[in-house]
């Protein structure tokens, strides 16, 4: 199953038939596709694309349609919006949204919510920090992987509730939304704050790559990626799997390159005032590390697969013999685990950890994040990217609406209205999936 792209058609296959579905069965039912989805030149491609997005498969454009109407406006109400120091700080801003984003993904990836991201974020990081601390003087790597370790345990107890006691994920999760705010009431004491010393840490959020080096690491990744993607490609297309024409592959490297050149040039402007500040900020790093990571896992992984097919289809999914309870409670553990990365981030920004964290804010902002990005809060549709896309275009509100002079209140409600837009977006095309 190692070859297969798209898990929809072995849950087709697997929703059919009460035999289990073999590896395969499952190659055999994607060969069977039709010949056009195969697409063999570049206008095929074209017109299977433009079908798939009637058929309610739009992807990122409404997100990326979102975010240049959002710089429009704004900038339109304020010129210094698309300025290159606060295009770079809102980059930034977007970290934790676009990381709590990713984590929330793996479970509405299986139909399922997990509301207590925000506070295992701040659990993680207050672990991070107390540890840090002058009481206990841990090396930085020790005390992230203590905190990163306890965030999957956190994710470990909470899915193994929800899966094998069968208890719904919206209430197991919001008992850990209070759980967890409790727990780091313990930690950090009441109205307490523990500042965070280590430089390397504080260095995330605030330091960034010379100009220099941010030019050869973004050649080296596009060529990485350029490299992977002709590779996989070209072997899916000499096997006679589904497969995009050369041409698309190199426009698909190309703009990749595109993107790259303008992030380096637009964070190699100086956008400092009394010295200059120039650079790749870290934290743009390493959203995109944590990105790839879990593109290439839900992508190109059996366990990605899995999650996908029991999203779309538990009971087919049950039927081709998956480990339905373990895979859902792996889901539950990385959403965890990717929160307490963004806890770090959150700290590393701040320089500390208090007791005022709202852990509920930031979890609404997670889910408002993911389904802006595309994925579906009905399970089996999303990518890792969805998180990154949503995590910029609700920064890009809250930065834009306090540049204009927008209260909090106006904040709130503006971005309730983008949410529910995506959500009517997302029922719409799903509609369109099911009636394709």
């Amino acid at each position: 199953m190692s070859e297969v792209e798209d898990p929809t058609p072995a849950k087709a296959a697997a929703g059919q038939h009460d035999e289990p579905m073999t590896a395969a069965a499952a190659r055999k039912a994607e060969l069977a596709l039709p010949p056009d989805i195969a697409a063999d030149s570049v206008s095929g491609y074209l017109r299977t694309s433009v079908a798939r997005i009637k058929g309610g498969e739009s992807g990122v454009l409404p997100v990326v349609g979102g975010l240049i109407l959002i710089s429009i406006l704004f900038q339109s109400m304020n010129s210094n919006f698309l300025t290159a120091g606060n295009l770079v700080n809102l980059l930034v801003q977007a970290a934790v949204f676009s990381l709590l984003a990713l984590a929330e993904i793996f479970v509405l990836l299986l139909g399922e919510i997990d509301l207590s991201v925000g506070y295992v974020a701040a659990v993680s990081a207050a672990i991070m920090g107390t540890l840090l601390g002058p009481d206990h003087g841990w090396a930085w790597p020790l005390a992230v992987a203590v905190a990163l370790l306890a965030c999957l345990g956190i994710g470990m107890l909470q899915g193994t509730i929800i899966t094998r006691i069968g208890l719904p994920s919206f209430v197991v999760t919001l008992a850990g939304l209070l759980f967890w705010e409790g727990v780091l009431l313990k930690i950090l004491g009441s109205g307490g704050t523990v500042p965070i010393n280590s430089q390397p840490i504080n260095d995330i959020a605030s330091r960034n790559l010379s100009p220099a080096v941010g030019w050869i690491l973004m050649l080296v990744l596009v060529g990485i990626y350029g490299g992977m993607l002709w590779m996989r490609e070209s072997k899916r297309r000499k096997a006679g799997l589904v497969a995009p024409p050369p041409r698309i592959t190199l426009l698909k490297i190309a703009c990749a390159l595109a993107a790259g050149v303008a992030l380096v040039l637009l964070c190699n402007t100086n956008r400092g005032v009394l010295v200059p500040i120039k650079g790749v900020p870290w934290v743009v790093l390493l959203v995109l590390g944590v990105l790839a990571i879990w593109t290439f896992m839900l992508g190109r992984t059996k366990l990605g697969r899995y999650i996908y097919a029991i999203g779309g289809n538990a009971e087919a999914a049950r039927r081709a013999g998956i480990d339905v309870p373990g895979v859902r409670t792996i889901a539950f553990m990385l959403c965890s685990l990717t929160a307490g990365v963004a806890g770090i981030v959150y700290a590393s920004r701040l320089q500390s950890i208090s007791t005022n964290v709202d852990g509920g804010t930031l979890v609404l902002y997670a889910v408002a994040a993911a389904v802006i990005g595309g994925t579906s809060l009905f399970g089996g549709h999303g990518k890792a990217m969805h998180g990154v896309l949503g995590g910029i275009v609700i920064a890009a509100i809250d930065n834009g609406m306090g540049l204009v002079g927008f209260t909090a209140a106006s904040q709130y409600m503006v971005t309730a209205l983008v949410l529910l837009a995506a959500v009517v977006i997302d029922a719409l095309a799903r509609r369109g999936r099911v009636a394709t």
